[in-house]
């Protein structure tokens, strides 16, 4: 596309001044930057800086208030790991199980997002929390996909395959696709790992331009979790799924460490419950707990974000004293293949645009480059779950915080959601793992250490002990190898008796 042909779409799109700084450019420079705005259609473009601008605004100026229209999810529609007898969680348990023997179930990961609260410039997935085998979040996930594949295989005597979709973005996708080349695909087959990307949306002032990054680069974003939806045409990854058998999906995001991929007891409660749709959730840990919850608005589902909820609604009770607006999103999602084509085709537009309010770097009139202090830009994102309200059956499944939900989102430094707290809980959990399977620990004297049964959140174990996902994926199968063992703290179990 010509200069004169990009001009007059940006003059179309009320956003001329993008090409300010034009006749400072190199050659390569204009080639590159005539090659990214030919991507932007003038409407399409005109709409979305009028909107951000628009949503902002009335996001300063007024609140939605949900609470006179909220009511909790329905109890039949609640499944629990706590409150289930053993009996029922071991038919979901097999249902998943069947079902991923039989190659039906995938997996996809939201991995779009940068390091950058992390404190690192490369991807979250690639990020080493400090476990004693210095394995990152990619390594750990792709393990517990072998694993929870070989167990299938054994309850089942059938080979089959669980596909692992990536979704990245433009920041994200070659270094994570480098990463995965160089460790061999973590023992994968390469052909069942299927990355792709998202699209990326501009920033925009909060009078409605289009911000410029450099001189000839437009400053943009992915555009949130919820692209995935149109990543999901864009890259033709249903087509993917339907051509491998695939009709269960189990979505997750990148940075929680405690992620059980595929999880055959979710997996089985949404199928016998001929759900399209399910999301996992955790108890709130207290009412005022900065978390979404997912519940009902004007009879239909989705999360409602804890600013959206009133304190006096937040401290609502049922009739046994349980808050009565416990179910925390976690951002972990069933969804059947045949309910993700329903939304590309027919419910994709009617996504809400949500305003984030970010400092983007800027270059100004004189073409200096700018680090703003305070917010100055809008990013418009979607959000994967506001698909909750065109399902026709949605469930909720709770668990365990302490078993399943352990984000990695902040440098240490703070007290919640970092590398310190992500490894705590992991190194917990395999603790607890090793006393239930019989083992016991010793100091580096060789002095036995006294087990504790309960920790806090934010108490080490007394012990340290990595178990490796090709061991064990859920702690099962670990007293065979530690039952009656006194363990030298700290032991990482990869496989090789202690």
């Amino acid at each position: 596309m010509s200069f004169e042909e990009t001009k007059s779409r940006l003059e179309t799109a009320g956003q001329a001044h993008i090409l300010q700084f034009w006749s400072e450019l190199s050659f390569d420079e204009r080639h590159t930057f005539l090659t990214e705005l030919s991507q932007l259609e003038p409407g399409e473009l005109k709409e979305h800086c009028r909107r951000a601008a628009d949503s902002a605004n009335s996001q300063s100026t007024s609140q939605d208030l949900l609470d006179q229209r909220m009511e909790p999810v329905p109890p039949e529609f609640i499944g629990s790991v706590r409150k289930t007898d053993q009996k029922t969680l071991i038919a979901w348990e097999d249902e998943g199980f069947l079902q991923i023997s039989k190659s039906k179930v995938a997996v996809l990961l939201l991995a779009g997002g940068q390091g950058t609260r992390l404190g690192v410039p490369y991807p979250k997935g690639m990020y080493s929390v400090g476990l004693p085998s210095g394995k990152t979040l990619y390594r750990i996930q792709a393990e517990r996909i072998q694993k929870v594949q070989q167990l299938a295989e054994q309850k089942h005597g059938s080979k089959c395959t669980i596909p692992w979709y990536i979704m990245t973005s433009e920041f994200t996708l070659e270094p994570t696709e480098r990463f995965f080349k160089e460790n061999h695909f973590f023992g994968l087959n390469p052909s069942d790992v299927f990355m792709f990307e998202q699209r990326m949306i501009p920033a925009v002032t909060f009078d409605g331009k289009v911000i410029l990054e450099k001189k000839s680069k437009i400053a943009m974003a992915p555009d949130g979790n919820g692209g995935l939806y149109q990543a999901l045409v864009d890259n033709k990854v249903l087509e993917d799924m339907e051509k491998r058998g695939v009709q269960y999906l189990h979505v997750y995001c990148v940075d929680n460490i405690l992620v059980k991929m595929a999880d055959p007891v979710f997996i089985g409660f949404c199928v016998q419950k001929d759900a399209d749709c399910g999301a996992k959730v955790v108890e709130k840990a207290y009412p005022a707990e900065p978390v979404g919850v997912v519940c009902r608005v004007d009879g239909v589902y989705q999360v409602v974000e804890y600013s959206e909820i009133q304190p006096e609604t937040a401290e609502l009770r049922g009739p046994g004293g349980e808050l009565l607006y416990s179910a925390g999103n976690i951002c972990n999602h069933f969804f059947t293949r045949d309910f993700l084509k329903d939304i590309t085709e027919n419910f994709r537009g009617q996504l809400k645009q949500h305003v984030a309010l970010k400092k983007v770097p800027f270059v100004d009139k004189e073409g200096n480059q700018v680090k703003p202090t305070k917010p100055n830009g809008i990013k418009m994102e979607k959000f994967v779950f506001d698909v909750f309200q065109f399902s026709r059956k949605f469930v909720a499944f709770e668990v365990l915080r302490e078993e399943e939900f352990s984000p990695l989102k902040n440098a240490d430094g703070v007290p919640l959601d970092t590398p310190t707290t992500a490894r705590r809980s992991l190194l917990a959990q395999h603790y607890r793992w090793a006393l239930t399977a019989g083992a016991s620990f010793v100091d580096s004297s060789g002095e036995p250490i006294p087990p504790k049964h309960s920790l806090a959140c934010d108490e080490d174990p007394p012990a340290m002990c990595e178990i490796s996902p090709l061991v064990s994926y859920f702690g099962e199968g670990l007293e065979s190898v530690l039952k009656q063992k006194a363990i030298r703290s700290p032991f990482v179990l990869d496989g090789k008796m202690p």
